[in-house]
């Protein structure tokens, strides 16, 4: 097998980062080439076998006779752009709250 292809030079954007329940519509507009390309760059660098699965499964259709449906999506807005992780901080934090004085020797009863 030759080298896989560089990530910058795949046919989809953000190809590591796609959730694997949009892969199929996503590889669905690629011709036999393109889906080659990224089979071929799976499985030198993730080789997760759902995603080599679909993969295959979509080449072996191409190979017979199948062709290439629609465009490909270059936006990938199931990819999380810009910030990633929570967006909690202290300013957007709940007011402080005291612990139950039953455990806690500093903090005197509460009168009901």
């Amino acid at each position: 097998m030759s080298s896989a292809p560089n990530h910058n030079e795949l046919p989809l954007p953000d190809y590591d980062h796609l959730p694997l329940g949009t892969l199929p519509s996503r590889i669905s507009g690629l011709d036999e080439q393109g889906v080659a390309a990224l089979l071929e760059y799976e499985t030198q660098h993730g080789n997760r076998l759902p995603v080599v699965q679909v993969l295959q499964e979509r080449l072996d259709a191409l190979r017979q006779g199948a062709t290439p449906s629609g465009s490909v999506q270059q936006d990938t807005p199931e990819v999380s752009q810009g910030h990633a992780g929570s967006k909690v901080s202290p300013a957007t934090s709940g007011p402080p709250m005291n612990p139950p004085s039953h455990g806690d020797p500093t903090n005197p009863a509460q009168p009901r």
